[in-house]
């Protein structure tokens, strides 16, 4: 919310300067988010009339006018095409300085002597328009310094409200505020109803009375939109972020930032029939003012007439009825809408809109009729027009009803940790117009019953009370007090690595951690787990975020998809976060730990390959995080995951239990993608945090000595049956085993494959002799033999 600080001290101007306002502001929790000053800084800057204005002799485009500043007159050659005699206007004699420091001088421009400058808006810095010089009200006296006349020592002052204070969205809810804090009268301008000088109304229709309980509209004829609208209101608007457009809109706007309420002017010539408040229906199109063009669902609020919409509720009118430059009638309307009904709507569409960011807010159900009054004026006066009745259509059944809600003294004491005198507290109740309906007094205090007023609707529990004594008594003049407590130390749990660690762990490795958010596009999650159907939300931020995620899959592509946009070569990526899977019981939210990775396997260098990353370095990567965890028994069998590559994923067990998975992603999704060669792993964060007990085992004073062995398999044995038999047979004695070579090719049935062995045997107790050695090796085989039908190549 934007506003100027000298349009603010015309309501109400509390004996404080300007830094000591802005302070009380954000200390009463409407925190300023920025300060600037309305216009540059420049000198020499007067009232000027344009007494004459000839053609240059020697220019087309130039004029020679005859300036007169109050005292003198001076010769000036101007460009601007709206010179003309009997202008008033911003007139900078010799020796003034413009803003960037440009000083102004006498020159000769195409041989004719100029002295001075006749300025736009965009050179004093007091605005964008360059079309021309300004055109300054025709009372102003000529040699005016024009700083005081426009207050150009005015700033601009930009609140950061928080959602609840839609009270405080206009200049009346602030200068209340401000009244309130100094308990100083705020002087509202007065707004008196503008006597009807026709009956000609235009019917209205509440179809959807719940969000649309009160819509107030009135015709005005034969208003002259050739005319502008004034400097004054110009510059006010200007002053709070708006640009001035045509007379009604600038009123609409205007009593938007003055009073806090929305309003729309229609074309009467281009409605039909009545105005009818609605949901969308199908088959409904509606092209807005900014020349987008919608389909509205069935859950938008419209403003339709006999031919379709002509409005969406709240948050822009449509084309199609828009006031116009040749519009002699117009339909003035000023509405009440729900919360709920504008936010929901204004989301949808992605439609941010000064309208809808109040509607959203909250806006007093109350209001409406002083705003129309006040509207009323503001146009007749600009635009002349003959006003006719004021149409109120209501339904009191769904207007909002101020709750009573309770204060104990007690409580309030409990939660400030303060004591405030009763007294205080009616002072404060009094100032903030919060009717108190009863005050009862007891040995525990004094409980009171308070109505809140129209304007403050986000008033209704307890709690805010004690939020609006606390404003008005000063967060300032609560003590400081230092808070005592029991520190109690945490269970640790020691075999259990902490979430730190583990990602320290991983980070070490290489990777990168990544933290997305937990909901995500649905096209997205269903491509990268069919096999769930994800919990949709029922108020998502967008539809790219609109169903909670079942694995880490989503979060982990999207991530490496942007960085691979932006010339990434590799990427290994980690995140560490909650999936959530609806289940027949409700549903189940568990913690994984995922990974991805992609593109070269080493950085470039003049010494590496540009070898890509594949199926062993993910595995190789879960490997090494398991070892450090110290899990023990895990193994690895063929992934039958739609999303996973058939011959190149494997499901990740741990002592026989599935526990997660890794490889690569499977063809048809990557070419859904657009994004080849991604490897991912998703392991259970129980079995990535485990950190069983270690136990000392002694190491062996005796030499090792290592056999190697050739032997032929069918295709179809994997290596870990391979090494389970061997171990199986062997036991502690192998301290290592090693299978370093597959060969399959000449000399070897196309069925079958060579699988090289090394087997490092150790013993704890003497130095193995060759028979020994002999032994472990047949035995091995003979194992081999048995468990996988291999035989000795």
């Amino acid at each position: 919310m934007k506003f100027s600080e000298a349009w603010l001290r015309e309501w109400v101007d509390p004996d404080l300067d300007r830094d000591a306002l802005l302070q009380q502001l954000t200390m009463a929790g409407l925190e300023v988010d920025g300060v600037e000053p309305v216009a540059k800084s420049f000198t020499g800057v007067c009232v000027g009339l344009v007494e004459s204005c000839e053609q240059h002799p020697d220019a087309d485009k130039l004029s020679v006018c005859t300036v007169f500043d109050g005292s003198e007159r001076a010769q000036v050659v101007c460009g601007a095409p709206n010179a003309r005699a009997g202008l008033v206007t911003a007139f900078a004699r010799v020796g003034a300085v413009l803003p960037d420091d440009f000083k102004i001088k006498k020159a000769k421009l195409r041989g004719v002597e100029s002295r001075g400058m006749l300025c736009s808006a965009a050179e004093l810095g007091i605005g964008d328009d360059h079309d021309g010089i300004m055109e300054l009200p025709a009372d102003w006296q000529p040699g005016g310094d024009l700083k005081e006349l426009m207050q150009l020592d005015d700033v601009t002052v930009d609140l950061d409200l928080t959602p609840n204070r839609g009270d405080c969205l206009s200049l009346k809810g602030i200068a209340r505020e401000v009244g309130v804090l100094n308990n100083v009268t705020v002087t509202y301008p007065e707004i008196h109803p503008v006597a009807p000088t026709h009956d000609e109304t235009f019917p209205v229709q509440l179809d959807d009375p719940a969000d649309c309980p009160r819509y107030l509209g009135r015709i005005i004829k034969g208003v002259d939109l050739s005319r502008s609208s004034p400097q004054w209101m110009v510059e006010r608007l200007r002053r709070c972020g708006l640009r001035a457009i045509d007379p009604v809109v600038d009123v609409t706007n205007y009593v938007l930032i003055e009073l806090g309420q929305p309003m729309h002017a229609f074309d009467l010539n281009q409605l039909s029939g009545g105005i009818v408040v609605r949901k969308a229906r199908s088959g409904d199109k509606l092209a807005l003012l900014d020349g987008t063009e919608v389909e509205p669902d069935e859950e938008t609020l419209l403003i339709t007439d006999a031919n379709g919409p002509v409005a969406m509720a709240g948050v822009m009118g449509g084309e199609r009825s828009g006031v116009q430059t040749d519009t002699r009638d117009v339909f003035l309307e000023c509405a009440f809408f729900t919360p709920l009904s504008v936010a929901g709507t204004a989301r949808r569409y992605g439609m941010q809109t000064d309208a809808a960011h109040r509607y959203e807010r909250g806006v007093d159900f109350d209001l409406q009729a002083a705003a129309v009054e006040r509207a009323t004026q503001l146009l007749v006066d600009i635009v002349g027009g003959e006003p006719g009745p004021v149409v109120d259509t209501s339904n009191a059944d769904h207007l909002p009803v101020a709750p009573a809600v309770s204060l104990r003294q007690a409580r309030l004491h409990e939660l400030l940790g303060v004591e405030i005198d009763a007294g205080q507290v009616d002072e404060a109740f009094a100032r903030l117009d919060l009717e108190v309906v009863e005050r009862n007094e007891s040995e525990s205090g004094v409980e009171w019953l308070v109505k809140p007023p129209s304007h403050r609707f986000d008033i209704a529990i307890e709690a805010d009370l004690v939020e609006e004594v606390c404003r008005i008594y000063g967060y300032n003049n609560i003590p400081f007090t230092t808070p005592t407590t029991d520190l109690t130390l945490r269970t640790v749990v020691l075999e259990a690595s902490p979430e730190a660690e583990l990602k320290k762990q991983v980070a070490a490795s290489g990777f990168s951690e990544v933290i997305t958010y937990s909901f995500v596009d649905p096209t997205l999650q269903d491509l990268l787990d069919p096999g769930h159907e994800p919990l949709t939300l029922a108020n998502p931020m967008s539809s790219e975020q609109s169903v909670m995620r079942t694995n880490l899959l989503p979060g982990l592509v999207d991530a490496a998809r942007g960085n691979s946009a932006r010339q990434a070569e590799s990427l290994k990526l980690f995140e560490l976060g909650l999936t959530f899977v609806p289940g027949a019981d409700g549903l189940v939210q568990q913690q994984f730990l995922g990974g991805l990775m992609w593109g070269r396997r080493r950085a470039e260098s003049w010494h590496g390959g540009d070898e890509t990353v594949d199926f062993f370095d993910v595995k190789g990567a879960v490997e090494g995080l398991l070892a450090w965890a110290g899990v023990a028994n895990v193994g690895y069998v063929a992934c039958d995951l739609p999303v996973m590559h058939p011959g190149q994923s494997a499901y990740v067990t741990v002592d026989g239990e599935r526990s997660g998975y890794l490889g690569r992603l499977h063809p048809e999704i990557e070419k859904h993608l657009d994004f080849t060669g991604v490897y991912v792993f998703e392991l259970s964060a129980d079995v990535a945090l485990r950190k069983p007990r270690r136990i000392y085992d002694g190491i062996s004073k005796y030499p090792s000595v290592r056999r190697d062995l050739a032997v032929v398999v069918a295709r179809s044995v994997s290596a870990a049956s391979i090494e389970a038999a061997v171990r199986d047979a062997l036991g502690p004695i192998l301290v290592d085993f090693r299978l370093f070579d597959v060969y399959e090719g000449k000399g070897i049935d196309s069925n079958e494959k060579s699988v090289a062995l090394g087997l490092t045997l150790q013993s704890r107790d003497a130095t193995l002799t060759e028979a020994e050695i002999g032994h472990y090796a047949q035995s091995a085989l003979a194992a081999l033999e048995k468990a996988v039908n291999a035989r000795l190549r």
